[in-house]
């Protein structure tokens, strides 16, 4: 039995529809009551993660936990203390429900962090590994790393099986946050300073993709005690993702050749340093150990996940 807990999240919810598809005995974990379940899925009310809930119950019977609940970025965040807050879900919570299923016999914890445990960049022509030390910067980062470093000592006193996977920004049908508003202001047509940005080189992962890996990570005996880095394979440049994103939704793409340190200044003259990080710089995944270890090929190329994410809007 799989226990998959943030179940209406994004990610949760498609890895509890391919357990469903492959009829593999899952249950979903839901902050409250869902209003509608998978067929073939059981449903359990987990409560709110950083409450430290009583969670044994939902957990008998679970062979496998995958843990995709956490507190994510906060576009407006009023926390007084946001590193505060991001402790309290994804380290408190995710350490207490961790201890539960050590009590309750779960045999193997999956954890999706972040590659933000690694650092918000990287230089060009490099990667970020799983051997690389970690250097997180940002409240969410922080909360990962640690996070990560509690479940080692735990596997370490108890001998659960943890399993973590490193996730760079994820896309697919469904997709909110950055990534939506990049499809609707390419889909308004409206024009985008970006087209000269082609020196740059980001690693993403589309949501079929990733679902792939975990399914493997559920079993596979090698991903035991690993830290793993998920990726496309294929690295964009910004310029090239608006293009081949805009051909996926069947748009011309309007961009305009503004030289990206011209966009660099005007980003800091904004105070919109993070943004300009995240459009200009690099940020890429080395995954070629998860790929010798697990055997494992993304089954969707970056264009047909872009397809898929364009399909998802439309729906």
């Amino acid at each position: 039995m799989v226990l998959v807990t943030g179940a209406s999240g994004f990610v949760g919810s498609a890895l509890l529809r391919r357990l469903a598809a492959d009829g593999r005995a899952a249950v979903g974990g839901y902050r409250s009551s869902p209003t509608s379940s998978l067929a073939g899925v059981q449903a359990v009310n987990m409560g709110d993660l950083g409450a430290l809930e009583d969670c044994r119950e939902a957990l008998m019977q679970v062979n496998v936990l995958v843990h995709a609940a956490a507190r994510v970025h906060v576009m407006h965040d009023s926390a007084t203390d946001p590193l505060v807050e991001f402790r309290r879900v994804n380290v408190d919570g995710t350490l207490n429900l961790a201890r539960q299923a050590v009590e309750a016999g779960v045999r193997r914890f999956v954890f999706l962090s972040s590659i933000k445990v690694n650092g918000e960049s990287t230089q060009a022509g490099q990667a970020f590994s799983a051997d690389d030390p970690p250097a997180p910067v940002d409240p969410y980062g922080i909360s990962k790393y640690e996070a990560e470093q509690g479940l080692w000592q735990l596997a370490e006193q108890t001998g659960i099986e943890v399993v973590i996977v490193r996730l760079p920004l994820v896309y697919g049908p469904g997709v909110k946050a950055n990534f939506e508003r990049l499809m609707h202001w390419i889909a308004r047509g409206l024009p985008l300073p970006l087209g000269a940005v082609n020196h740059n080189r980001r690693s993403l992962l589309a949501l079929d993709n990733l679902i792939d890996l975990l399914c493997l990570c559920l079993t596979h005996p090698a991903a035991a005690g690993r830290t793993l880095m998920a990726a496309d394979g294929e690295d964009l440049s910004t310029a090239d993702l608006l293009r081949r994103l805009a051909l996926a939704l069947e748009i011309q793409p309007h961009l305009l050749n503004v030289p990206p340190r011209l966009l660099g200044w005007g980003a800091s003259f904004l105070g919109k340093q993070a943004v300009a990080q995240r459009l200009l710089g690099n940020l890429q995944v080395d995954t070629r150990m998860t790929r010798e270890l697990l055997a494992w090929q993304p089954p969707l190329t970056v264009d047909q996940g872009l397809q898929r994410a364009a399909q998802g809007r439309l729906q």
